[in-house]
């Protein structure tokens, strides 16, 4: 018996039927456990015996069951059992006889998981034995028990990867130079070159064949669980399986022996999925996301600038040949170069915990560590199986009703203006809590909707929208977030930022799944039963507050942005927020019961006290925006912050002079700073020529340059005029397959890229940034205070 952890997991069929792989990490070591395990699909009782006939004219080896589960429809549903080969083409000829499978899609090792409640770690017991060579531990069949998170196995074995090549360049191949690897414990470089110049970290090899052959026998020889990197998936495993493929080496990384397994999707080529068995390969850009951090540029110089203070060895748009130089002249200089980029990766995953984030995402939704985004999937590994106990099978995409379009969160027109203590409140976990107060639910849905009408009347059942209504007693989804929350507020205690960041995650895409219509359980009566449902505790949140006196000069989804009409100290307003949240959630606690016989778990909490707030008006109209404000708050220790909503002074597609010039403004008129003498500096200083590292834009072409034929924008000209520049150059082209980010300026001879040879170009049209950079910054908050942009700034008119 031993604990385990999860690495990997895949299937396949064979004479004998569908066996089920799953790689585990355990004390004793990796352990391949192989289970044998038949698919599953349910069809509508009354066809079993048309499908029966089926199966015995085709002779496939099919077994029909009633299971004793039913359809939300209340039709009572058979299982099919059948190896995992037959699944689609058993569909098809169901399909054609008018039968419906359902829960065809779900993997055989998903569900054989899910089914027993094991996310990430388990319990397992058997016979294990060594596998030929020692390198791993094996199980056939054996049991297995879920159990909870369990921090005694040994640290997963990781090791971060990187490889350095040449850059594409018209009619030349492109080569592999080296391959670095680090961990803690172990560096090295494999390169290409002279054997006399190994160092202690850099094994040179006689070529790319070699580079190739000892990559695969590092990696054997280091057996790492996981491995890191940047754009790991989609750059250098994907150009390693190229050079694999071209010097015909079989590409031999698993730990059984197995060749890596590579597909591309079908929705979007650029996306590639791989599989090795027993090892995890994790891309640093994707745990980010998935954790929700947000950065302008996920290049891995700027985030390891970001959370390091420290960046790669090599900067800027001659990287490229900087490297194929040092490749020729001084390789330990790019060894060190490559090294550094496997370092920065580990530090920036010990540093985020991203390692942890993704243990504990897979541990509360059993997806493996691999799996990116899976929103639907998560969800689905948590519903089913409770749905599968309480009777039910599940029903497929587009079975649900969606005659009525679900409305987005609710967004309140804002009264724009300058502003003296405004307070935020918000709710907390708003679309969670609506989910868990109204008994919102897929099979809560189902078994309200066969009550009678009158069931609401009689307290059976709580109304939603669209028609729909869900029973009070019968339901999953409403304890599966109150399960959630708790463990969340226990992971806070705890002080277990990525397993809170994880259930948040997981917890906020309950709704969007319901919303989807690429889930299953998609239906709009239960999207819009959260969204509508929203709209009216917000706007009746916000009527109750002015009834106490106040004015709610905004509200977003969750928030509302309460103005308290007098001059309050730090104190007094603090006062007044705690007194409202009381007595709001009181409010509610009582009407919900009145109406609905339901308990409230809506929360309202203080967030947030602005001693001046700014909501500016939709430029050029005098209606109030969304989405976008600032204000000024105080902290504990007697400091003071502007925070910036949506503004350009939080906007990458804003040049760095506008954004640092819409910062300092506000800052003097949120302080009451004299600003004109300030404003008319900074013009000078823009017109002097003082200011012209400030004026690069930032922008992603979207689509290849090709597609921009029409009313071509200042970004896609700039690129237009780097490729052509790179033409020149005999180099390659940037934007010609996918677009990408370009960086440029706008000059008097029209846009210009920033050059990559460091070159300044043509002189900038200071009049441009004036009229759209500076000037709409100031206006927009002008036009409260009075002042006119022009006149203060002592410009001719003629300029604009």
């Amino acid at each position: 018996m031993t604990n385990a952890f999860l690495l990997t997991s895949s299937w396949h069929d064979d004479d004998q039927g569908t066996l089920l792989t799953f790689w585990w990490h355990t004390a004793l070591g990796p352990l391949r456990q192989q289970i044998r395990q038949p698919a599953i699909c349910f069809i509508d009782v009354s066809d079993t015996e048309r499908a029966r006939a089926c199966a015995a004219m085709l002779n496939w080896p099919i077994d029909i069951r009633e299971v004793g589960l039913r359809r939300f429809s209340g039709e009572p549903a058979a299982a099919c059992y059948l190896p995992s080969a037959y699944l689609y083409r058993w569909r098809d000829v169901l399909q054609e006889q008018g039968i419906i499978c359902r829960e065809l899609d779900i993997r055989p090792t998903d569900r054989y998981l899910m089914e027993r409640f094991v996310y990430g770690f388990c319990q397992l017991d058997g016979e294990f034995s060594e596998a030929p060579g020692g390198r791993y531990q094996t199980l056939s069949e054996g049991r297995m028990r879920a159990i909870g998170r369990d921090d005694s196995l040994p640290p997963l074995k990781i090791l971060s990867l990187d490889i350095e090549t040449s850059f594409p360049r018209k009619g030349q191949p492109d080569r592999l130079f080296s391959v670095g690897f680090y961990a803690p414990d172990f560096q090295r470089v494999l390169m290409i070159g002279n054997a006399a110049q190994t160092g202690e970290d850099l094994q040179l090899v006689e070529d790319e064949r070699e580079l190739l052959l000892r990559t695969l026998s590092l990696i054997a020889e280091y057996d790492p669980d996981v491995i890191i990197g940047w754009n790991v998936v989609q750059f250098d495993f994907e150009f390693l399986r190229r050079k694999y493929l071209e010097h015909d080496i079989p590409f031999v990384c698993g730990r059984d022996g197995s060749e890596l397994q590579w597909r591309q999707s079908a929705n979007n080529p650029d996306r590639i999925y791989m599989h090795i068995a027993g090892r995890v390969v994790l891309d640093g850009i994707e745990l980010l996301r998935n954790a929700t951090f947000q950065f302008e540029s996920f290049a891995l110089d700027d985030v390891a600038t970001h959370f390091l203070q420290e960046g790669k060895l090599l900067h800027g748009e001659q990287r490229a040949d900087d490297i194929e130089y040092l490749f020729a002249h001084d390789k330990p200089a790019l060894a060190a170069y490559n090294l550094k980029d496997c370092e920065l990766v580990w530090r920036i995953f010990v540093k985020a915990d991203l390692m942890n984030f993704a243990i504990e995402r897979s541990h509360m939704t059993g997806l493996l560590m691999d799996r990116m985004g899976g929103s639907v999937a998560a969800f689905e590994n948590l519903y089913l199986p409770r749905l599968h106990r309480a009777g039910y099978v599940a029903p497929n995409i587009g079975e649900g009703y969606h005659e009525q379009k679900s409305p987005g969160g609710y967004v309140m027109d804002s009264r724009p203006g300058l502003f003296e203590h405004v307070l935020v409140l918000d709710f907390k976990s708003l679309y969670p809590s609506i989910i868990r107060t109204f008994k919102i639910d897929p099979m809560g849905l189902s078994e309200g909707m066969a009550l009678p009408t009158s069931s609401v009347d009689t307290q059976q059942a709580v109304p939603g929208f669209f028609g729909g209504r869900f029973s009070q007693e019968k339901h999953i989804l409403p304890e599966l977030i109150r399960m959630l929350g708790e463990k969340r507020e226990l992971a806070k205690k705890a002080g277990n930022k990525a397993l809170s960041q994880a259930i948040k995650v997981i917890m906020a895409s309950c709704y969007g799944v319901l919303g989807s219509d690429g889930c299953r359980f998609y239906d709009t009566r239960l999207s819009s039963s959260i969204t509508k449902r929203g709209h009216e505790i917000i706007l009746q949140s916000s009527q109750w507050i002015r009834e106490q006196g106040y004015d709610v000069i905004y509200g977003d989804t969750d928030s509302v942005f309460v103005w308290l009409k007098r001059s309050v100290a730090d104190d007094e307003a603090d006062a007044i927020g705690k007194q409202l949240i009381a007595g709001l959630n009181q409010w509610w606690a009582e009407q919900l019961q009145q109406r609905f016989a339901i308990t409230s778990y809506l929360e309202m909490e203080y967030e947030t006290h602005y001693r001046r707030f700014f909501m500016p008006s939709i430029r050029g109209e005098e209606t109030g925006s969304k989405k976008r404000y600032a204000g000024l708050i105080s902290h504990a220790d007697g400091s003071a912050e502007i925070i910036f909503k949506g503004l350009e002074a939080v906007r990458s597609d804003w040049t760095p002079l506008a954004r640092a010039f819409q910062r300092e403004l506000y800052r003097r008129i949120f302080v009451g700073e004299a600003y004109g003498d300030w404003l008319r500096a900074e013009v000078r200083s823009l017109l002097n020529g003082e200011k012209d590292d400030q004026l690069i834009y930032r922008k992603r072409l979207r689509r290849p340059l090709s597609a921009y034929q029409k009313n071509i924008p200042p970004h896609a000209q700039a690129a237009a005029r780097l490729e052509q520049w790179l033409d020149m150059k005999g180099l390659p082209a940037r934007f010609a397959l996918r677009g990408g980010w370009i960086e440029y300026r706008i000059t008097v001879n029209g846009p210009e890229p920033v050059w990559p040879d460091g070159s300044s170009g043509s002189a900038a049209d200071y009049t441009h940034y004036l009229e759209k950079q500076i000037r709409p910054t100031a206006d927009s908050v002008f036009q409260f205070t009075g002042d006119d942009f022009i006149a203060l700034a002592g410009l001719q008119l003629s300029l604009f």
